[in-house]
């Protein structure tokens, strides 16, 4: 009995989490998958230093083409909100002399509807800049107008400079909506702490450092014309040893499922690659992706589209990896007679179910990030076949099936690596002694 004890004890590894069942890992697995990772973080470290931004000068020139010279924006305080317009009334419709006498005229528009009833109209207090104290009164778009604006919100106004004996002309530029968004941060980071305590805290502060990635590397170094795969293999791995070990503690367990995390990042690269190079989307599919060609000729959208296919991936592939490792730990511990292959069936079962819900989480968000999109194609009622080649349809779908594909594919990689890893299986009536 002390011999088998003996051997228990090391076969446990100072890696293994505190807080996780009490279950060892195999010496030899274990030393081929830090190995690996060491290698992979080796790799990471390099590709920070090699792809690290250097602060390009024409990053600053393209920002500055945005807006003229001697533009500047200013804070103002709403201080009277007007009705919204009425939406002008198109060359033969009713208006005008029909049976509603607050239509506007036919064919006339948004400005001349707005001088003849004062609609569409908010005056404000301008916070900031020179002209601060002096109140103004500009014109904003009906929808803003509907939106709910009232007195005591904040506006963002943009200040032309002011010609020779002439008042300085203010417009609207959009409402400020940093105090409400902080006060749901809060509220987030609150809920987040009372019931995930700790470990809670710690993903939240591993998100942050994702965050800063993407920030201060994966946006200026594709700024810079760097090559969108290798900026987001290099981004993507930095964030997710931040983020897995910060929220989940060092162990071999987490590091079967950051294993499985790089593996699946990869898979999800090469697919996403592949489909890019099939569909020939040119990763220019909206009026933001035409501004960016416009002051960065040399930017890849390719590589681009690329990087964005990847990045999107992380959260829910960090979820599913993370789990499956849990997961087969969990069963060694309450199951310790399980050969691993065995324990590699029924940690798929698990798989399969948070595959199938996975997907439904993937294909949602997508859809109701792209919810104004479907509508207009549904409203040109155009056939389903002819939407899925329009290149911006087209992006969301690969995007959707790539990620998808490498998310599917991690959970039995992941499965694996956390089935060879663990310790060997032990006779029950052994295991309780």
């Amino acid at each position: 009995m002390a011999r088998v004890t003996g051997r228990h004890a090391h076969a446990h590894s100072h890696l293994d989490a505190p807080d996780g069942p009490d279950v060892g890992s195999r010496p030899g697995a274990r030393r081929a998958l830090l190995a690996f990772l060491g290698v992979a973080g080796l790799a990471t470290v390099l590709g920070l230093v090699l792809l690290w931004p250097q602060g390009d000068a024409r990053v600053e020139d393209a920002s500055a083409a945005f807006v003229a010279p001697g533009v500047t924006f200013q804070s103002a305080e709403v201080t009277d909100v007007a009705e919204a317009c009425p939406a002008p009334q198109p060359a033969g419709g009713t208006g005008g002399t029909g049976s509603d006498p607050a239509a506007p005229t036919p064919g006339t528009s948004r400005g001349d509807v707005e001088r003849q009833q004062g609609c569409g109209q908010v005056s404000a207090r301008v916070l900031t800049g020179d002209e601060a104290g002096t109140e103004v009164t500009v014109g904003v778009p009906p929808e803003v107008s509907r939106s709910g604006l009232r007195s005591g919100d904040r506006v963002q106004l943009l200040q032309v400079p002011s010609q020779a004996g002439t008042e300085t002309p203010f417009s609207f530029v959009n409402v400020e909506r940093n105090a409400p968004i902080g006060w749901l941060a809060l509220a987030f980071v609150v809920v987040v702490a009372l019931v995930a305590r700790l470990r809670g805290l710690l993903a939240l502060v591993g998100l942050g450092v994702g965050a800063l990635v993407l920030v201060r590397f994966v946006l200026p170094a594709l700024l810079e014309g760097g090559d969108g795969l290798l900026v987001a293999m290099t981004g993507s791995s930095a964030i997710m040893f931040v983020v897995l070990y910060l929220a989940h503690g060092v162990s071999v367990r987490t590091s079967a499922a950051l294993a499985g995390t790089l593996l699946g990042v990869a898979v999800t690269a090469a697919i996403g690659i592949l489909a890019i190079d099939r569909t020939r989307l040119t990763g220019v599919s909206d009026e933001t992706g035409q501004l960016l060609a416009t002051f960065l000729t040399d930017l890849d959208f390719q590589g681009l589209l690329t990087c964005a296919v990847i990045v999107a991936g992380l959260g829910v592939l960090n979820d599913v990896t993370i789990t499956q490792a849990s997961a087969v730990w969990e069963l060694r511990a309450v199951a310790p007679e399980l050969g691993r292959a065995e324990l590699f069936t029924r940690g798929m079962r698990i798989g399969r179910d948070h595959i199938a819900s996975t997907i439904y989480t993937i294909v949602f968000a997508y859809s109701g990030a792209a919810l104004s999109v479907l509508l207009l194609l549904s409203f040109y009622e155009r056939p389903a076949l002819s939407l899925v080649s329009t290149e911006d349809f087209a992006e969301e779908i690969v995007r959707t099936l790539a990620s998808g594909i490498g998310l599917v594919l991690a959970v039995p990689i992941t499965t694996a690596i956390a089935a060879l890893t663990v310790e060997a299986a032990r006779p029950r009536d052994t295991a309780d002694a």
